[in-house]
């Protein structure tokens, strides 16, 4: 039997080693961040969607954070996605507009500081899945030189248009798809990126990774693989030439092109959809399901608690395609669609969900848009960002924790004569024809008129002159985006 003496020197030998033992490093929090094309703040079930179901992105908002007034970069794609990836709004970041070039679109340079390179600093893995968007293959925007370590799905949004590209891109190569070929849809697009995005987390599932899902769904063209559309189709009368008719009659048939004789067919054209509204419905359906794997085998991996998972949209709903955003009330209880500053054109469902931090079931009403994604990532990754961002970090947010607010949000729209607007706190400034004409200002209040119903310009003029002079601040005048109205100072 051993003394109480020697009990006591054991004990504190103990002690001194276990103080002594090296800390056991953290792995660092796996990132994965999905944008939806053009779902509109009314598109999912937590957001108030009545006409289909969206279970998975409901139990990713019952399993972490609801977002209520989250914000994308702009009203159109390449740009929103040039102010996620640089943490700099439309006024100062280097994409503003949706342009093609070269097979692609205008590239961000060479110099940009992106998400990913700044993750890649912190030791994290980056991949990217789905629609690019932001530099032609080659050039400077080439995602495997913005810094992801690999790249499948579309550069080029215009073919983003279409779910079944006779080919996609993969990292520096051009993969085919003879399953599409002609007219032939053989191999929905998305389902196969989709098998790419998890096969990504299954590899780097012991590496800190930083994962981009820019999903094309539910961009126009509106196709879904016959098995989700049956979701939404019933069996029609024996005379019916399709034999299957939308449980959303009446539908109106979107006359698209379905032949190779005009070139744009497959290459960014929108193919015919007799029952889009049911085409809609199954591909937000398809969406969902996609989400809700990528949280199972996060789950399967034992992965989950370390994983931050963001999901939202690139902008609000739009109205190709045969897209019925009204009959789906898919912009919520505001107005304005995909090209506008309203609300609706711009306020978009966000998610978040990363069960050691964030609370579930939680909300939050803070200000925050795509800029701010850059400094949130940034200090979860223990990166330092520099000053010229225009974001702030929602830590503290997902946190539960004390939040900084923004002094102003501002975006800008280059096309339509171009487009201006501004929140600060409550008050939200819009400016039509921008290009030509600084004194077509509208302002509204939101937290009386979130619908943007009644213009308060003729009774603020003192709140008016503010936001306007903000405005005319918040930007940098760049050639390549000229955007001075002609009678501007």
């Amino acid at each position: 039997m051993k003394s109480p003496l020697l009990i006591t020197f054991l004990l504190i030998a103990a002690l001194v080693a276990a103080c002594n033992k090296p800390e056991v490093a953290l792995k660092p929090t796996n990132i994965i961040y999905i944008l939806a094309d053009d779902l509109g703040y009314g598109d999912v079930g937590v957001y108030g969607q009545e006409k289909f179901y969206t279970p998975n992105l409901d139990r990713l908002a019952k399993e972490g954070m609801l977002f209520t007034q989250h914000y994308a970069g702009t009203t159109v794609c390449a740009p929103s996605r040039s102010a996620l990836m640089t943490g700099l709004h439309t006024g100062h970041t280097q994409v503003r507009g949706n342009r093609g070039m070269n097979g692609g679109q205008f590239p961000l340079p060479k110099d940009a500081m992106t998400i990913p390179k700044m993750l890649k600093k912190a030791g994290y893995v980056t991949g990217a899945f789905g629609k690019w968007g932001l530099g032609y293959p080659g050039s400077t925007g080439d995602p495997l030189k913005q810094g992801f370590d690999t790249f499948f799905g579309y550069n080029s949004q215009t073919v983003a248009h279409n779910y079944y590209p006779w080919e996609l891109n993969h990292d520096e190569q051009l993969v085919q798809l003879p399953e599409n070929e002609g007219v032939a849809q053989g191999l929905y697009a998305p389902n196969l990126i989709h098998e790419k995005t998890l096969d990504f987390i299954r590899t780097h599932k012991d590496t800190a990774f930083f994962l981009y899902v820019p999903s094309v769904i539910p961009h126009a063209e509106l196709f879904a693989p016959e098995e989700y559309m049956m979701r939404f189709l019933e069996k029609d009368s024996p005379e019916s030439a399709l034999g299957y008719k939308s449980k959303f009659e009446p539908e109106r048939p979107f006359e698209g092109i379905d032949d190779l004789e005009n070139p744009r067919f497959k290459v960014g054209g929108y193919g015919s959809q007799p029952q889009p509204r049911a085409a809609f419905a199954a591909m937000v359906t398809l969406l969902d399901d996609q989400v809700g794997e990528i949280m199972d085998l996060l789950d399967e991996l034992g992965i989950a608690d370390n994983t931050l998972i963001i999901f939202t949209s690139d902008n609000g709903p739009h109205r190709e395609g045969g897209a019925d955003p009204d009959f789906f009330n898919s912009n919520g209880p505001f107005q304005g669609y995909k090209r506008d500053l309203f609300e609706g054109g711009i306020r978009v469902p966000m998610l978040a969900r990363w069960p050691a931090v964030v609370a579930a079931g939680s909300r939050s009403d803070h200000p925050s848009a795509f800029w701010d994604v850059f400094p949130t990532l940034a200090e979860i990754a223990g990166v330092q960002v520099p000053d010229s961002l225009d974001g702030l970090s929602f830590v503290p947010t997902l946190r539960g924790a004390e939040q900084p607010s923004h002094k102003f949000l501002y975006w800008e729209f280059h096309e339509q004569g171009g487009k201006q607007a501004i929140r600060q706190g409550d008050w939200k400034a819009i400016r039509l024809n921008a290009k030509t004409d600084s004194t077509s200002v509208r302002l509204y209040n939101l937290a009386n008129d979130p619908g943007e119903t009644e213009n308060l310009v003729a009774t603020n003029e003192e709140i008016v002159q503010r936001l306007i002079q903000l405005m005319d601040q918040a930007r940098d005048e760049d050639p390549e985006w000229p955007f001075l109205p002609n009678n501007a100072p």
